[in-house]
């Protein structure tokens, strides 16, 4: 089901694959001139907080979450990157060191660009430089809504926008006429609710029970999308 008219996923889930998409040929080589290919395994450190910029990251296949930990080791899930999407060009861009960390999520092909080869592109190219303010303005505004949604969301509805979202992260790869199955670790998504471990299986079996999604080793399946949304509070026509 398309959550077209019922939910507005723009406000909460941002992505960045248009960034490199038809970028002209000069501009595609010199980009992919230096880079060099890497396999992650799940939860497989790609970049961490307060690390160098020494480029950016292009995911060729799989799912990395963005994080920042606590003083306590708890770990704050920001985002999720798909397959196509660029990350760590934030740091590139500010000239600071990365300001997040990054970790595979699945098994994952991602691609380095060396920050040299970036920038002379940016420096080059009429088109990179507007796709990127693109971007980091849509993403300010993803970033201004997930701090209100945990300033005045509860758990329950703070649950029901996460699970709304992976939907539509897992949904660009399912086949189509079959069901999306989210995979994502309990523990990784208490981290992107910003609760605890005990609260998100307390309310997956609540929800569970209610016949909104099914479960079944580790990967969850969206059967009511409508009534996620009703409990989100943050549908089309609802006051955000």
């Amino acid at each position: 089901m398309s959550l077209a008219g019922l939910f507005p996923i723009s406000k909460w889930n941002f992505k960045s694959q248009s960034i490199l998409h038809n970028l002209p040929a000069d501009e595609c080589a010199e980009l992919y001139h230096h880079m060099q290919e890497q396999r992650y395994g799940k939860g497989e450190v790609i970049f961490r907080e307060g690390a160098v910029a020494a480029g950016i990251f292009f995911i060729k296949k799989g799912r990395v979450k963005k994080y920042q930990v606590d003083k306590e080791g708890r770990e704050q899930i920001i985002y999720v990157a798909n397959t196509g999407e660029l990350i760590g060009y934030h740091a590139v861009l500010a000239d600071e060191r990365y300001p997040d960390s990054a970790a595979a999520l699945e098994e994952s092909v991602i691609a380095f660009i060396p920050r040299a080869d970036f920038e002379k592109v940016m420096t080059q190219s009429s088109v990179l430089p507007r796709r990127l303010l693109k971007a980091l303005s849509h993403e300010y505004t993803v970033l201004a809504n997930s701090i209100s949604i945990f300033a005045q969301r509860s758990v329950k509805e703070r649950l029901a926008i996460t699970l709304i979202v992976l939907r539509e992260k897992f949904k660009e790869e399912a086949v189509v006429g079959e069901d999306i199955m989210i995979t994502v670790s309990r523990s990784d998504l208490a981290n992107m609710v910003g609760t605890g471990k005990e609260n998100i299986v307390r309310f997956l079996t609540a929800f569970k029970a209610a016949g909104i999604l099914t479960s079944d080793n580790g990967m969850i399946c969206i059967k009511d999308v409508k009534e996620l949304v009703r409990i989100s509070g943050c549908g089309i026509g609802t006051h955000v």
